[in-house]
């Protein structure tokens, strides 16, 4: 299944409470979408968020659902290492 990276953009700071992530990966679930990590900006108002789904459109789908933001949605099939290697993206 493909992989994307998800640039979500904040008006205000964000403070992502813990106990929203069992509502947002039922979602995904629903959505047949999967969440692998996020990475959260100093000023928190940016995410970059690591997904695993069918298509960009489930993502969005989900998100639509979840009331989050979905500014650039880029698929992603490689990793290049600090060797220099190309590696999976996993």
């Amino acid at each position: 299944m493909p992989f994307y990276i998800i640039e979500r953009n904040f008006v205000e700071q964000l403070d992502p409470p813990i106990e929203a992530a069992p509502g947002i990966n039922l979602i995904n679930d629903e959505e047949d979408v999967r969440w692998v990590y996020s990475f959260l900006s100093v000023d928190r108002r940016r995410t970059y968020c690591l997904y695993e789904a069918a298509s960009a459109e489930a993502i969005i789908a989900a998100a639509e659902r979840a009331g989050m933001p979905y500014d650039v949605i880029t698929e992603v099939d490689g990793r290049v290492m600090p060797t220099g290697v190309l590696a999976a993206v996993e």
